[in-house]
């Protein structure tokens, strides 16, 4: 992906091609854009012995493609996204 202007709540597709790396070919949740790319993370669904939870991750802008926008933010994010639209 070429640099571009992200926003929080955007959905990035993680590349497969990254080595070692757990997250290759995921989707991230955008939390915080970034000159070299974007933090976010991943949502880790529930089982019957956990919670769902999150992994985060930084891209680098090489690493990622924009998929699109979020339909919904997490609830505890929703204001990350609130102050990014007020901007």
């Amino acid at each position: 992906m070429k640099p571009s202007e992200l926003q929080v709540g955007d959905v990035v597709q993680i590349s497969p091609d990254r080595e070692n790396d757990f997250f290759s070919g995921c989707f991230m949740l955008v939390t915080e854009p970034k000159p070299w790319g974007a933090m976010g993370f991943v949502a880790v669904p529930a089982s019957r012995i956990s919670p769902p939870g999150r992994a985060f991750a930084r891209v680098k802008w090489e690493d990622m493609e924009l998929v699109g926008r979020a339909a919904w933010i997490p609830q505890d994010d929703s204001d990350l996204v609130e102050k990014e639209v007020e901007e």
